[in-house]
């Protein structure tokens, strides 16, 4: 067997149990035991993948909620699975139902992208790179068949389609061909990878001496992408060698939780000043400098934008219903971005 395939279904596992039980953790599934079985003998059948598409799922087996949890009190009757099979399960695109009806058709298109970074203690940009998300929101009557197109699509690598996109148009035209299914949906996910610039910059300065280290941290934005950057948090582990630390900041708050991780909430950057942190921290007794500095992680989210630069061009419809509401977003968030120190 592909070792990927088995990857992928235990991806698609996760989600459709994310899906269900709004989250994934252990008490999620000891209280939902009955429909993980349940789910999971649908997905998988004597070793094979069977049905994993989330919308055949919900119509096989109901997602849980508060009346059907007291039934099955009441009844002593703990099944979700319904009696008739989905009619998609038989279609040529079991993912979607043939007798979806809407009195408004619309469809929407997010572009949901997340930033990677890694800066060394010089300030020099050593990684950086977008893992992206194409998401789709589709409420269309009857069977649609979409066409996505972009500006710009020689920048994606390592895309990754849902099983409803059609290969050839995309490996000849780079064009997204499909028949999306009912509701919301991950369409492609995809990689753009070196970048040259980054929105925001970390500087932090340590020295250290008699037993007690000075840190001096600014954030300010580096590239300016033409949009508010909101939600902008720096997160760093105090080394295990320091004591006690008083730190303080001109905007924002400060908190140190009791595993000494530092979370200096920014939220907005002002305009008529830069945010800058400052304090001292003491060291164990015996040490006279610090030897392992932290790293910092920074978090911020820009709405309206996707740093890569892609671009949709546009959307279009084949057969045409009667009207066709169209939206499209972006949105950049920090994933994994490291300042080293």
């Amino acid at each position: 067997m592909p070792p990927l395939m088995a990857i992928e279904f235990l991806c698609r596992v996760a989600d459709v149990l994310s899906d269900y039980l709004e989250g994934l953790n252990e008490d999620l599934i000891k209280d939902n035991f009955v429909i993980v079985y349940e789910l999971l003998d649908e997905m998988i059948d004597n070793g094979f993948p069977l049905t994993t598409e989330p919308n055949i799922l919900r119509e096989m087996i109901s997602p849980p909620n508060i009346v059907s949890k007291m039934l099955s009190v009441v009844t002593g009757n703990s099944s979700n699975v319904s009696d008739t099979l989905p009619g998609a399960t038989a279609s040529c695109v079991p993912w979607r139902t043939t007798d979806i009806k809407y009195a408004n058709n619309e469809v929407y298109v997010d572009l949901v992208e997340e930033m990677d970074a890694i800066i060394n203690r010089d300030g020099v940009l050593v990684k950086c790179e977008i893992y992206g998300e194409v998401q789709v929101n589709s409420h269309i009557t009857g069977v649609p068949d979409l066409t996505l197109s972009f500006t710009n699509p020689s920048i994606l690598d390592d895309v990754r389609f849902h099983p409803c996109v059609r290969f050839r148009p995309w490996e000849s035209h780079q064009i997204l061909s499909f028949v999306p299914p009912d509701g919301q949906f991950k369409l492609m996910s995809y990689r753009v990878k070196m970048l040259k610039s980054i929105p925001i910059y970390v500087k932090p300065q340590l020295t250290s001496d008699a037993g007690t280290c000075r840190i001096n941290l600014m954030v300010g934005i580096k590239n300016d992408p033409g949009k508010m950057i909101d939600s902008i948090t720096v997160q760093f582990h105090l080394p295990p060698s320091i004591l006690s630390a008083d730190l303080t900041s001109n905007h924002g708050v400060v908190n140190i939780l009791s595993n000494k991780m530092c979370i200096w909430s920014i939220d907005r950057i002002p305009k008529d000043r830069t945010p800058s942190l400052s304090g001292t921290m003491v060291l164990e007794t015996g040490l006279e400098r610090l030897h392992v500095f932290p790293i910092f992680q920074l978090g911020f989210r820009i709405q309206g934008v996707a740093l890569s630069g892609l671009q949709i061009d546009k959307l279009e419809l084949k057969v045409v219903v009667n009207r066709l509401y169209k939206g499209f977003r972006a949105s950049t968030r920090a994933g994994l971005y490291e300042v080293r120190s």
